[in-house]
């Protein structure tokens, strides 16, 4: 047989690429086309009905960046334009579409009642109408610039409506009636999957030939001068190839509708609403036309917004919900980054999500829903349990530069041996298109496969691409049993979840964090809002707790429960993965830093109610302690008399050097500045390496090859400068005896300034950094302050210290506890590693000693040894990540003056590093109150009574019961016993994040070991969290 195959694939291809596109519709007619453009933001369906339309035609331009225009199209269909099996009536769409999914224009239709219809979207250009219907429908569209462009990551001007301009920059490109021709498109689908396939098969197998015969077949068989009339001929002719059954030893890819829609990204919170009600209107479009379609949906603030501002769409969501094909997934508020949300923020995502969809839907989530977070921390395992999840899906691990993931499904064990069954769905993306080729990646690159016979792919475009479409649904039905390929069905990621454990009887387990080899930088980006989301996490904590106790010792004290929720709901929206990391343009960080004030302004008037209502007139003043552990004499959770502060430092001077020294440490900060000496008091181990200095400012270039915010890669550490300071430094002492030792260093302008496009600001013009050293009356750690007026292009500003420890691994805060990584660079995963997350404080130790380094906003760290030369030992470097200079998507991302606050300890055990990032992070508060007033809640009575335990919250219950909920956890990693007393207390009992009891026998179930009047004896393991909800 002479071998043609070369040429008969071409002709394939020549008639997808140019017969099939023309001849789709059978006819085409006009509509009529009058328009309003909005001058301003968006404005309801019923506000813009009543608008003045003046006429517009197709190839008009239309469309300021960010800008809506409102189309009203009318028109009548056609007579004789029938619709049924071979063909139907569409209203089509293009708004000068490219060939990218989303990131570009997008449009709702609208009937004249004010009820949304469907989306239009780059692939999903079509409304289908009714024989003879009368045409009258409104078009919301919206120009939502192109801002990454062709991704080359250069500064844009379109990521603010202030720079991005005032021209059109879209056509009408189509506006029109299409007589589809049903059968035309039914045979493209079917070529698309079959030469798809073959183009899978090995060259040699028999069926890919058996395909391209029966390809052949059906091209003569279709007549390009009538090919509506002969489609199903063609047809007929690759029936057989298209209903041999696949292999039995087949993989099986459940297929779940879904729409990854970023809450906030390359554009702002307000274009997200918008997203949302045209993907979810063109969701429930489909599933009213396809039985087969289920479609997954995360994220409950999406829903909320969908609910307050589109309720007709929300009642056909809620139908679709109700019939378990519309399924809410995740049981977050929003997706959100793992890294750095703290302890109970993380599990406010759960209680939040999950509560909204128990109250709109009586719905609760099994799975947690990540797919593209950055990394992901190891304290989520038992958190997600304790919220009632018992599986979790991510894909972005796939991501990685070095190293690659064993596992697509496993078991994922947290840091206190929680696990969750964890899937990566096998084609390594969230938006699956159900394509040949998609599918036998699936296959070839499914890790589990001989163990495990099935993986989940998510479907569907996402970011303003509407979800799946009805080529994916051809797609799926064609490959439902399909010889040669996987068998595609639709379902649920319940019923995924649900079959995979059945399949994989002992699936293997990864301890530890989902650490991600890629999106490092977002640990540092827009310190703005680093330094938003933590001081507002530490206020929402003092929120809770002062108007808890004050609720429940004071008559006339209303818990503010709806404003709490509100300013919850701000914060969790902030932590969305794309906004606490850095990564979306510039109108949305300056609204989060809007935000960011408005929780802060709130909190704080809260909080001095709360405390006016517990305090009186007496004029004496009271320190509020709201942190886990005694603080100047003033026992946690509590109101007292602080203790005197202890003995002003002592402080001596030589040769431009300064030493300032307590009890409990001694420093020297030489003539540049610079921190040569680290001492537990004068007589204590140096912790400073020999010959070395420690706070050194040292700037490098930060140019990653793309994801400017998102990146910090490896070879930037290739080059850097040490910054050097402008003269001596000043020593002053402040009225409560604390000495001060400031220092300023100013960066050069490297090259001129630049401006990447008209009208914005020079940036790269240099910086201005001031450095302050403080050790107060009887500390233990030292403080360094930096006020930074920050002006750089491409450049990531480190804070070091190399110390004389040999240390094997870095202690990091995580949420409920810590993780040690490795320092030796021993494996491709520990040489990806190069730049870690951690919260309020890092440790380094050997067996016996210790150093704890702290922050007040600074996630980002990294950590190397270095041998040295001359003695043979090890100097341990840890560097704090002060500042970034990343230029897109916001060319301006960290211009600006800020104030980062770090602390330094020697011979710090774990408890102590806990202690030095609570004093950082958690300040005491001042009321005036006659006497002293015992915690609502504590850990036992005595010195060390709470063992390794520490409350994490005090608040009332969600239920507005008056009941009060207390969450510890073991913060040390080792196993503690404590007694939890709250006095007056009736009953006190284990619950989850959701408040509801933890019945004996469950996987986390925290045991009472004794349960006596107003207290409960707990043994936690390490890293335990429990919840208790106590009734008074």
């Amino acid at each position: 047989m002479h071998d043609n195959r070369p040429t008969s694939e071409d002709r394939v291809r020549r008639f997808l690429r140019e017969m099939l596109p023309a001849r789709r519709h059978l006819a085409t007619a006009p509509l009529t086309i009058e328009a309003w453009e909005v001058p301003g933001e968006p404005v309801p369906f019923e506000q813009a009905r009543h608008q003045s339309y003046t006429p517009v035609s197709v190839g008009d331009r239309w469309g300021r960046p960010w800008s809506t225009l409102w189309l009203h199209v009318t028109g009548e269909v056609p007579a004789g334009w029938t619709a049924g099996e071979d063909r139907d009536i569409e209203l089509q769409l293009d708004l000068s579409f490219t060939n990218m999914p989303g990131f570009q224009a997008e449009a709702l239709i609208w009937t004249p009642e004010g009820e949304t219809v469907k989306a239009v979207n780059p692939y999903n250009q079509y409304l289908t109408l009714e024989p003879g219907e009368r045409v009258d429908y409104y078009l919301e569209c919206a120009a939502n610039p192109n801002v990454p462009g062709d991704w080359t990551f250069a500064p844009t001007a379109l990521g603010d409506p202030a720079t991005a301009g005032e021209d059109p920059i879209y056509d009408l490109t189509t506006l029109q009636l299409a007589w589809r021709s049903r059968s035309v498109w039914e045979l493209e689908q079917d070529v698309v999957a079959l030469n798809g396939l073959m183009h899978t098969l090995p060259e040699q197998s028999a069926r890919r030939f058996d395909i391209l015969r029966a390809l052949g077949e059906a091209l003569d068989a279709a007549d390009p001068d009538d090919l509506h009339g002969t489609a199903p001929d063609a047809r007929e002719r690759l029936r057989g190839v298209l209903e041999a059954p696949a292999n039995a030893s087949a993989l099986t890819v459940i297929a779940t509708g879904h729409a990854h829609i970023d809450s906030a990204w390359l554009w702002p919170l307000r274009e997200t609403k918008r997203k949302c009600a045209r993907t979810f209107s063109n969701v429930c479009w489909l599933l009213e036309r396809y039985p087969q379609l289920t479609f997954s949906c995360s994220s409950a603030q999406q829903y909320q917004w969908i609910r307050d501002e589109y309720p007709g769409l929300f009642r056909r969501i809620a139908g679709h919900v109700a019939a378990g094909r519309f399924v809410p997934v995740g049981g977050m508020w929003v997706e959100s980054d793992t890294n750095m949300p703290g302890s109970e923020a993380m599990a406010r995502q759960f209680l939040h999500g999950k509560k909204f969809f128990l109250d709109e839907f009586g719905v609760e989530t099994r799975e947690t829903w990540l797919p593209d977070s950055f990394g992901y921390s190891a304290a989520l395992p038992q958190i997600c349990a304790l919220a009632g999840n018992d599986a979790f899906l991510t894909q972005k691990v796939s991501w990685n530069q070095y190293s690659t993931f064993p596992h697509h499904t496993f078991q994922w064990e947290g840091i206190d041996g929680t696990t969750q069954f964890t899937h990566f769905p096998p084609i390594d993306a969230y938006n699956g298109q159900l394509t040949a080729a998609e599918l036998a990646y699936f296959e070839e690159n499914f890790k589990d496969k001989g163990a495990s016979h099935l993986g989940l792919t998510p479907t569907g475009w996402g970011d303003g691409g509407g979800g799946p479409t009805r080529e994916m649904l051809a797609s799926a039905e064609r490959f439902a049993d399909l010889d040669g390929a996987p068998k595609v069905e639709w379902s649920t990621s319940c019923d995924f979840f649900d079959r995979a454990r059945e399949d994989y009887e002992e699936p293997p387990v990864w301890n530890g964090e989902l650490y991600l080899e890629l999106h490092r930088g977002t640990y540092s980006s827009q310190i703005h809002g680093k330094q938003g989301n933590r001081r507002t996490e530490a206020l929402m904590h003092d929120v809770e707790l002062w108007s808890a106790t004050a609720a429940h010792l004071v008559d006339s004290f209303a818990y503010p429960h709806e404003e709490i929720d509100s300013l919850w709901d701000k914060l969790l929206l902030l932590q969305f993965h794309d906004i606490l990391p850095g990564s979306s343009i510039a109108w949305v960080h300056r609204e989060a830093e809007q935000s960011y004030e408005h929780i802060t302004e709130r909190g704080e008037a809260l909080v001095a109610a709360a405390l006016e209502a517990l305090g009186d007139d007496s004029g004496t003043a009271l320190t509020a302690n709201s942190a886990g552990r005694t603080r100047r004499g003033v026992a946690p959770l509590a109101l007292a008399a602080p203790a005197a502060p202890g003995a002003a430092p002592q402080v001596e001077e030589a040769g431009g050097a300064v030493t300032v020294r307590t009890d409990a440490l001694q420093v020297t900060i030489d003539e540049r500045g610079l921190l040569t000496s680290l001492r537990e008091g004068a007589d204590g181990r140096e912790a400073i390496a020999p010959g070395a200095a420690g706070a050194l400012l040292q700037l490098h270039r930060d140019a990653p090859n793309a994801w400017d915010s998102w990146d910090i890669d490896e070879f930037y550490r290739h080059v850097h400068r040490d910054l050097e300071a402008e003269g001596a430094p000043a020593l002053t002492r402040a009225e409560d005896g604390t000495v001060q030792v400031a220092v300023t260093y100013r960066t050069r302008a490297e090259g001129a300034a630049e401006r990447p496009y008209e009208g914005m600001p020079s940036v790269g013009t240099g910086s201005r950094i001031t450095v302050t050293y403080s050790v107060a009356p009887g500390a233990a750690a030292l403080g360094i302050d930096l006020d930074v007026d920050w002006h750089e292009r491409k450049k990531v500003l480190k804070l070091a210290f190399p110390l004389d420890v040999r240390a094997a691994v870095m202690s990091s805060e995580i949420q409920f506890g810590h993780i040690d990584r490795p320092v030796p660079v021993n494996t491709t995963a520990d040489f990806g590693r190069f730049e870690t997350c951690a919260h309020r404080w890092v440790r380094v130790a050997e067996a016996d000693y210790g150093i704890a380094l702290a922050n007040d906003s600074s996630y980002g760290h990294d950590v190397r040894r270095v041998l040295r030369e001359d003695d043979g030992g090890t100097t341990t470097v840890v560097r704090a990540t002060v500042l970034r200079a990343a230029q897109f998507p916001d060319p301006l991302a960290e211009e600006g003056r800020y104030r980062l606050r770090y602390a330094i300890r020697p011979g710090a055990a774990v408890g102590e590093a806990i202690d030095l990032g609570e004093d950082l992070n958690q300040p005491l508060r001042t009321v005036q109150r006659a006497d002293e007033l015992a915690p609502v809640a504590r850990l036992g009575d005595g010195e060390d009574a709470g063992g390794s335990a520490r409350i994490q919250t005090v608040k009332l219950a969600e239920d507005r019961s008056g009941d009060l909920v207390v969450r510890l956890y073991e913060a040390e990693g080792r196993r503690t016993g404590t007694t939890l007393e709250v006095p007056g207390a009736r009953v006190l009992e284990v619950v989850d994040l959701l408040e509801r009891p933890l019945t004996a026998g469950a996987p986390l179930g925290h045991r009472a070991a004794r349960t006596e009047g107003s207290a409960m004896d707990l043994a936690l393991r390490p890293f335990e969290i429990t919840s208790v909800r106590v009734r008074i």
